[in-house]
């Protein structure tokens, strides 16, 4: 995958929202609903689309474990 950096200028709504330019929305793929995780590093703002709002459940950091003998004893 290739990461292009671009520079633009936008600026932020009244309502705290951002446009994304079109041609960069298309450039990563993202649309309409679309997913971020945003992050805050050295004073930098990092958005990184989600491909499915399902990914953070299913692939994302876990807050416990468990086992499939301790869903069961649960469940009798």
């Amino acid at each position: 995958m290739l990461y292009f950096l671009v520079d633009r200028i936008v600026r932020v709504s009244k309502k705290n929202t951002i446009f994304i330019p079109k041609d960069i929305a298309k450039s990563i793929g993202i649309s309409e609903a679309s997913y971020f995780i945003l992050t805050v590093k050295d004073h930098m703002l990092i958005i990184t689309p989600l491909p499915d709002p399902f990914w953070p459940a299913l692939k994302g950091s876990k807050l416990a474990e468990t086992t499939v003998e301790e869903i069961k004893s649960m469940s009798e």
